[in-house]
């Protein structure tokens, strides 16, 4: 496998930045101080920023500099419920597959079970989150769906960076659950522990907003 590029080390590290929090919501990103402050040249650095706009994780602002996006409470919950619509149905879409990866199933199972008795979330509950919904929407193998998801998940993600609710354990049982349904080929018991999931979700940040 060939080394990551330029570009895409920098994007890596600029996400990285974003999901720390070491880049804040709203805050600018003025692209030849990045490029300076990272050590890279003004391409790569244009590259990275103009795919994170894409992603929806920053916005083009009037003088055409990027700012890390920001995501309202009613954004947030509004984006949720439309994820509550497609998730469940594409966890029943990928609980079908007729050929579904079950290696990569049970090694993100395994990843999944070491993120259990973490108290914050970090890059590794974050990675495996990106796998899990992904993996999730590959697997429906429908592309429009997969992208719309992707979308979504930006958006309530977003939020959840700048407000981060710690809930490191109830997500790795909820994924669990998700993958075992899939993994048994069992539709109904997939949906179920994908809209359970999302729903949790909702309750959990309901009460720690108005908490």
């Amino acid at each position: 496998m060939s080394a990551p590029s330029l570009a895409e080390q920098t994007y890596e590290k600029l996400c990285s930045d974003i999901r720390s929090r070491r880049l804040l919501g709203g805050e600018t990103l003025v692209e030849g101080r990045l490029a300076e402050a990272m050590g890279v040249s003004r391409t790569p650095m244009r590259e990275a920023l103009s795919r994170l706009e894409g992603e929806g994780l920053l916005v083009r602002q009037a003088n055409g500099s990027f700012a890390v996006r920001q995501v309202s409470v009613r954004e947030f919950f509004h984006a949720l419920k439309v994820r509550m619509m497609l998730e469940p149905e594409a966890a029943a879409a990928a609980a079908q597959h007729p050929d579904p990866p079950t290696r990569k199933i049970a090694a993100l199972r395994a990843r999944i079970g070491r993120l259990s008795a973490e108290e914050r979330q970090a890059a590794p509950h974050w990675d495996a989150d990106d796998s899990l919904h992904r993996l999730v929407a590959t697997m429906a193998e429908n592309p429009v769906l997969a992208r719309m998801i992707e979308s979504l998940r930006q958006t309530t993600r977003l939020l959840e960076m700048l407000r981060p609710f710690d809930r490191v354990a109830d997500d790795a049982h909820e994924h669990d659950q998700v993958l075992l349904g899939i993994m048994n080929a069992d539709p109904q018991a997939a949906r179920a522990a994908m809209a359970g999931h999302l729903k949790s979700l909702e309750a959990f940040v309901l009460g720690r907003l108005i908490g």
